[in-house]
């Protein structure tokens, strides 16, 4: 089914509304949260809600696909929240939208899983607006989840960029590095894009050595999750310390070491993969 671009009615049974990388959710719905009573469809916006927002032009852009029973609507950033909304990481959303079972065992929840297709959708709508061909304006395709240039007939489908994530352990302890490029200087697991021609095994490895210097062994999948900040698909890996010493990749990689589990620097926060990896939750499969 197509995309309906820009719909006259928010009739749809998850109302997504984004503002960068955050979700809004109504208010005191996150605090109330748990693994009894996750954050659900119920918790979401409003059709009255969405109405507003757009009414008041503060809707960048906004799209339907009903096939899936949802919509998302991406805010204008700086502008005001709707009083009875609050606004939460969308990372925090995928945890706390979690069941126990689901927290336990890494499991995307069903409506987490939309929350980061709506998120995907709306900043690759912001982003691949001409085509890379010719230059025209694309349009929303007509029967399927993708845009068409009407000048020169090239489809283009939404990207995934798979990227892997890996925790390397030493015995009792794991390889935890700090990176230049993120600004919450929290310290995590090894991670990178693949490249055109490798597995994702061989990116594992390349990954590992380019960022620290270190050969590793016994690379084991655990699991995948969306990661829609904007389309990575996020392939976790477990591996182990074979030989070297750290040598830090300078352009990448601020600080690196080895750390036990009951001594951990700053982390990412619940919701990440990182934090799924480091605190052995993949490892319960």
């Amino acid at each position: 089914m197509p995309i309906i671009e820009n719909p006259k009615n928010f009739d749809y049974g998850h109302i997504f509304i984004m503002r960068g990388k955050n979700i809004l959710v109504k208010k005191g719905s996150s605090a109330q949260a748990s693994t009894a009573k996750p954050l659900g469809k119920e918790d979401l916006p409003d059709q009255q809600t969405a109405t507003k927002c757009l009414s008041a032009q503060i809707v960048s852009d906004w799209y339907a696909e009903a096939e899936l029973d949802y919509c998302a609507l991406m805010l204008e950033d700086g502008s005001p929240t709707p009083s009875a909304l609050e606004e939460i990481p969308l990372r925090q959303f995928f945890w706390q939208s979690k069941s126990e079972e689901e927290q336990k065992n890494a499991v995307t929840s069903k409506v987490s899983s939309l929350a980061a297709r709506a998120h995907g959708f709306l900043c690759l709508r912001q982003t691949y607006r001409y085509c890379p061909k010719c230059g025209s304006l694309l349009t929303v395709h007509s029967t399927q989840v993708a845009k068409v240039c009407p000048s020169c007939g090239r489809i283009d489908f939404p990207r995934i960029e798979p990227a892997i994530i890996v925790l390397v352990s030493k015995g009792d302890q794991i390889l935890l590095a700090k990176s230049k490029t993120v600004v919450s200087g929290f310290y995590s697991c090894i991670a990178g894009f693949m490249e055109h021609g490798e597995s994702a095994e061989q990116c594992v490895e390349r990954e590992v050595m380019e960022e620290t210097g270190l050969k590793i062994k016994n690379i084991v999948y655990k699991g995948s999750q969306p990661w829609p900040f904007p389309d990575q698909l996020m392939l976790a890996f477990t591996a182990e310390y074979e030989s070297g010493q750290i040598k830090i990749q300078e352009s990448e990689i601020e600080d690196a070491g080895w750390y036990s589990r009951d001594n951990l620097p700053p982390i990412p926060h619940p919701g990440s993969v990182a934090y799924n990896l480091i605190m052995g939750i993949f490892g319960n499969k």
